[in-house]
């Protein structure tokens, strides 16, 4: 019976441990610096995006219902923009997406 407690002992002695170890202040991460600094921002850029650059954007191209599910297929387009965001051109890729979903207004079970 006595080796019951002292296992106990044993168990919570090395998870404490354990503990300090994966601590900050253990003698493994004496190397590192752990301070309550904020952390740093970055500044926005000040140039906008060229025409050169085209965006990718997807687009709705049809939504139907299928046994109980509404199925939405999207297109990815390129998309030229001016200097003031204006859009210049938009060019479709071949890729396609799809969503699926249950239609929860469906009365059919």
């Amino acid at each position: 019976m006595k080796t019951k407690p002292m296992a106990l002992f044993l168990l919570m002695l090395i998870l404490g441990f354990v503990a300090y170890l994966d601590s900050p202040f253990s003698f493994l991460n004496i190397n590192y610096s752990y301070t309550a600094e904020p952390a740093a921002t970055a500044q926005p850029m000040s140039k906008s995006v060229t025409s050169d650059t085209p965006v990718t954007e997807e687009k709705l191209v049809k939504k139907e219902k299928q046994n109980g599910y509404i199925v939405e297929t999207y297109r990815e387009y390129e998309v030229y923009k001016d200097g003031e965001g204006n859009v210049t051109k938009e060019v479709p890729t071949s890729e396609y997406d799809e969503l699926k979903f249950w239609d929860y207004k469906n009365k059919k079970k």
